[in-house]
């Protein structure tokens, strides 16, 4: 069969998502109908509603779009049938009930930002700089009852430079998703919906460690000063530019504020000053003191400010004690 025949059926909220259903559409996949988030309220009174990228996508597109509240709606379950897909695509959506992903005739696939079975959950790009990951990458599975624990389609690796923030890595897996999705979708065709797939059991060798990815809070972004400094330096920029590490800087005169650290560099070969959470200021530069180093903070944001280079934060603010 050939890839344009398959019916597919898309779901999606995101830009992340967005670039595989575009991916879709450019080469002639039979999209037919995407399924999103209802629109969001936005503004000072939730009174203009805000509709997701991949809305904004399909409706240019003049594709049909459902969005559904409830995954299990008998009005949406009766729309979703009348599109008689034979496949579904999910990139960066919620969790299915089974009577939504077994629809299909050849079931459905997501494509998942990691290489599956390692940090599975709602955050997989994120944790895997935080963990120091040098390679990373994204799966195609098709799904089952358990998140993220369905049989590997295919896998592709992603490198992760020492340097890179989150924002390079999702830039790069959002694209490498795309493809992933357009090449899944093409085996699928050429095996008539009988592809090989694998157990991710398989792939989980005796005495591997599995990381999870749960979704970041704001309590997850807090800096722990007592760890390594190769560790803050990851947990920055897995976190960076958004959601964003925050610290509390402590002043002289006792008082405290949130700020936010964005960038930093590592500097292992130097012996920590003080406690963790020492603040050092040398020609313009603002050091910290970690668990077995020193970290230089290179971009940041006071509470109530905007953000900046740590030399113009010091022009203006000199009276720091320490970071909690």
């Amino acid at each position: 069969m050939r890839k344009e025949d398959i019916r597919i059926i898309f779901m999606g909220t995101p830009e992340f998502a967005v670039a595989t259903l575009e991916k879709l559409c450019d080469n002639h996949c039979n999209v037919v109908a995407v399924v999103t988030q209802p629109d969001k309220p936005v503004g000072r009174h939730g009174s203009v509603l805000q509709a997701s990228e991949v809305k904004k996508y399909a409706l240019a597109k003049g594709i049909p779009v459902l969005q559904p509240v409830k995954m299990k709606d008998p009005e949406f379950l009766e729309q979703l049938r009348a599109f008689n897909a034979d496949l579904q695509v999910v990139v960066a959506f919620r969790m299915l009930p089974e009577v939504v992903w077994a629809m299909p005739r050849w079931g459905t696939f997501n494509v998942h930002a990691a290489l599956l079975p390692q940090y599975r959950g709602a955050a997989p790009i994120n944790w895997a700089v935080i963990n120091g990951e040098k390679v990373t990458g994204v799966t195609t599975f098709f799904l089952d009852h358990e998140i993220d624990t369905g049989r590997i389609i295919l896998r592709r690796p992603f490198d992760i430079p020492d340097e890179a923030d989150v924002e390079y890595v999702y830039d790069g897996l959002m694209h490498l998703g795309a493809q992933a999705a357009l090449d899944t979708v093409s085996l699928i065709a050429q095996h008539d919906g009988q592809v090989e797939s694998v157990p991710q059991q398989q792939l989980t060798d005796e005495g591997m460690v599995l990381h999870p990815a749960p979704k970041i809070f704001n309590e997850t972004c807090r800096i722990d000063w007592s760890k390594t400094t190769k560790q803050i330096y990851d947990f920055v920029r897995g976190l960076s530019p958004f959601p964003g590490t925050w610290t509390m800087v402590k002043m002289l005169d006792g008082t405290s504020a949130v700020l936010k650290v964005f960038k930093t560099t590592k500097f292992t070969d130097r012996s920590p000053i003080g406690q963790p959470g020492t603040i050092i200021v040398e020609k313009n530069q603002l050091f910290v003191s970690t668990g077995d180093g020193m970290l230089r903070i290179d971009l940041l944001q006071m509470a109530g400010k905007k953000r900046m280079e740590a030399k113009a934060f010091l022009n203006g603010v000199r009276d720091l004690a320490s970071m909690e």
